[in-house]
């Protein structure tokens, strides 16, 4: 029979055997928003082991906005958020060593009520436009290039717009109380179940300014100066392959997250979970970088350091593909 004293020791020496384990247990602190996509791969990889078996452990941290998002991640507060590659580029011109994960190419748009006289970019010079993702969202700065290149006006002159949380925008724009409204792409296609029309996407503006092909504008961005070990970028890269691998041949893999998603019937959800799938990059790194590279260099043009900061070219780096250096 064991004394209590020799059960505190066998206990004390266990735990010293377990202790250096976790000490070298890497969490990845993913800044995710109520209303974004991000969300349902970190679950994902946390469900199915996918972060544990390529040595980090990934922890959500909830954010209010993309701008609240951007503060944390400029804080140190998270270690990655997903946001726009036009943002990340910026960053990088800057100084800061970031590094651009794809995530995804399903984008957003300009939606209008069913029976809205706006039929082009046109149209919406006077008219009140809600912009989710705040000033620097790559969408917007899209949206103005285009409509300064074919219609001759910026529409954050000419226009009023309102920055905002995608939720209320959309409810503003059920309303009445918008004239139009730049979206991320799971509320537009919300509404577009409703009848509301979509004018234009972001994916028809980025081949507007030369994209071959259907570019991924959203990533993971990382700060690889904050990380001691630099081997958990490559590992998170891998979990975020696995997870999308996985949703995208499994059904059954979408029923943990389905309440996420806020699809408030079967047709919604299947529509959300088609368009999720039908972004998962596919092309390499150096068709997406030649992409980028020709849509930033019109935006630097058209927009130059009021846009996109002070650099004329996207900083080389950028891209983080395992593997090569974009």
């Amino acid at each position: 029979m064991h004394t209590r004293r020799q059960i505190l020791i066998s206990g004390g020496a266990l735990a010293l055997q377990i202790r250096p384990a976790r000490s070298l247990e890497r969490v990845v602190k993913v800044g995710v928003l109520p209303f974004g996509t991000a969300g349902w791969e970190t679950d994902t990889i946390r469900r199915n082991g996918f972060d544990l078996a390529n040595g980090f452990r990934v922890e959500e941290i909830k954010l209010a906005s993309s701008e609240a998002a951007r503060i944390a991640f400029l804080s140190g507060a998270v270690d990655t958020i997903v946001t726009d590659l036009l943002w990340a580029a910026r960053l990088r011109a800057e100084g800061r060593n970031a590094r651009f994960l794809p995530f995804s190419s399903t984008e957003g748009g300009v939606i209008v009520a069913p029976r809205s006289p706006i039929q082009e970019v046109r149209d919406l010079a006077g008219r009140s436009i809600g912009v989710a993702g705040g000033p620097l969202d790559k969408s917007w700065l899209l949206l103005r290039a285009l409509a300064v290149e074919t219609a001759g006006f910026d529409p954050s002159q000419k226009s009023s717009p309102a920055f905002g949380a995608p939720p209320l925008l959309s409810h503003k724009l059920e309303a009445g109380e918008l004239d139009a409204a730049l979206l991320f792409w799971q509320f537009c296609a919300r509404l577009k179940a409703k009848g509301f029309r979509e004018i234009l996407g972001a994916g028809e503006m980025a081949r507007f300014f030369g994209a071959s092909g259907e570019i991924a504008l959203l990533g993971y961005l990382f700060d690889e100066d904050r990380s001691s070990d630099r081997t958990i970028l490559a590992g998170f890269a891998t979990a975020s392959r696995q997870a999308k691998t996985l949703l995208a041949s499994s059904d059954a893999a979408w029923e943990p997250v389905r309440p996420r998603m806020q699809a408030e019937d079967e047709a919604t959800f299947q529509v959300l979970k088609r368009y999720f799938i039908e972004g998962v990059p596919k092309r390499d790194v150096s068709a997406e970088r030649a992409d980028a590279e020709r849509l930033y260099a019109v935006l630097a043009r058209l927009g130059g350091e009021k846009l996109l900061g002070s650099a004329t070219s996207l900083p080389a780096g950028l891209y983080a593909d395992i593997g090569q250096d974009g």
